[in-house]
């Protein structure tokens, strides 16, 4: 009888060989519901600006898993008691904690699905796959939820700085090539520690903090918020809109059977039941680009300029600002357009809109980092750092943006 060998190494362009620590871990990564994240992209739409951002959610999670192996290690070897439980309920989590994402990682929570967060849709996978592994996830969930009684392995999936953080700006900057964004993590990890049940960072890890925060600062302005980026993820929230928008109203659109679902049926919180995260299991990038392959031929004016805008990439302009955009502004626009198309106000705006980003690379008042001095006292890094820019980095900045057609 033929045996599966179930501790298999990967082979990581980030950190070089990974290794699966148990069978049970194989068993999860195995499943076709993990296996899915090898068909989306970690960033959206973001490889129209930088052509090598082609790495998927399941880099991502294979690679936070190695950073949790490090860290576990670490704090081990620090005295930190982790139990084998424990261990493997954060190995799950971690590789859990993004597998309710949808096609192109955002998009679908603002479009064809309502008031359900990518992060509800992981917790539904998650209970599934708990039943399925006969109840081996349970701790898993608690500590994803934040609910276990030892917060520093909750903070070890969901913090300022958690093996998420660690692993998606190290592989993000390679990925994309902004050397900026470049951290070492394994410096970082390196100096964790526990206190109080509590994660911090050992005083002597303070400079690597401090560039791991003005990284992450540079990598949201020049790539998670790049404005070309900006405008191709709002086409694509208005391609699914307007889809579903002509569904509702009877048009037959070609698409697969998975997105014709969610195109004809209103998904929300409430009515989210295994048999929708079946089918939102069967969801991934190709069934969004064939889909707009096809749509850019149809006979709807915004649904075929939208699609063919985004698959030949011309797409609309986009001007920031430092203030809001003047209402006037806006109206200009929206009326040049209706005059050269002859289309309705309600269309136009399809076309031409005003929305803001904001950048906060470290939120000092929720979940902050904690420094352990050489004393023994922690203190939160904007009061052990001498960088005023730490400080800086905690206060939000905000930008506005016009879009409209060349």
């Amino acid at each position: 009888m033929k045996t599966n060998n179930k501790l298999k190494i990967f082979n990581d362009p980030i950190y070089g060989f990974i290794t699966i620590p148990n069978s049970d871990i194989f068993d999860l990564i195995e499943h076709k519901y993990f296996q899915r994240l090898r068909r989306i992209s970690q960033m959206g739409l973001s490889y129209l600006v930088y052509p090598g951002a082609h790495h998927t959610r399941f880099h991502h999670a294979m690679g936070c898993m190695h950073l949790m192996q490090k860290a576990i290690n670490v704090l081990r070897f620090k005295g930190v008691v982790i139990s084998e439980e424990e261990e493997k309920a954060l190995y799950i989590a971690i590789l859990l904690h993004d597998i309710g994402h949808g096609p192109f990682s955002h998009a679908m929570e603002h479009s064809i699905v309502n008031g359900i967060s990518h992060e509800d849709i992981s917790k539904h996978f998650m209970r599934k796959l708990n039943e399925e592994f006969n109840g081996s996830l349970t701790l898993a969930i608690k500590i994803f939820e934040g609910k276990h009684h030892r917060p520093f392995l909750c903070e070890l999936i969901s913090s300022q700085f958690d093996m998420d953080r660690a692993d998606y700006l190290k592989r993000d900057s390679f990925y994309t090539g902004v050397a900026e964004g470049n951290i070492n993590s394994e410096r970082l990890i390196t100096m964790l520690n526990v206190v109080d049940d509590r994660l911090v960072v050992e005083e002597k890890g303070i400079y690597s903090v401090e560039k791991f925060l003005v990284a992450r600062r540079f990598m949201y302005w020049q790539v998670y918020l790049h404005k070309t980026g900006l405008v191709a993820e709002q086409l694509l929230v208005r391609v699914l809109k307007r889809a579903k928008e002509l569904s509702n109203s009877g048009v037959q659109l070609k698409s697969s059977e998975a997105l014709s679902y969610f195109l004809n049926n209103e998904i929300t919180a409430k009515n989210f039941t295994d048999d929708t995260l079946e089918t939102f299991s069967r969801l991934d990038d190709s069934d969004i680009v064939w889909a707009m392959k096809q749509w850019q031929y149809h006979d709807d004016f915004i649904l075929k300029n939208l699609c063919d805008m985004i698959i030949n990439r011309d797409l609309l302009k986009i001007k920031l600002k430092n203030k809001p955009i003047k209402p006037s502004t806006l109206n200009k626009h929206i009326d040049d357009l209706i005059e050269k198309y002859n289309i309705s106000r309600d269309d136009a705006k399809y076309f031409v809109f005003i929305d803001e980003i904001s950048n906060q690379a470290y939120q000092s008042e929720n979940q902050n980092i904690k420094i352990l001095q050489k004393t023994g006292k922690v203190v939160d890094i904007t009061k052990a750092s001498d960088q005023f820019s730490i400080k800086a980095l905690s206060k939000p900045v905000t930008k506005y943006y016009i879009c409209y057609p060349k």
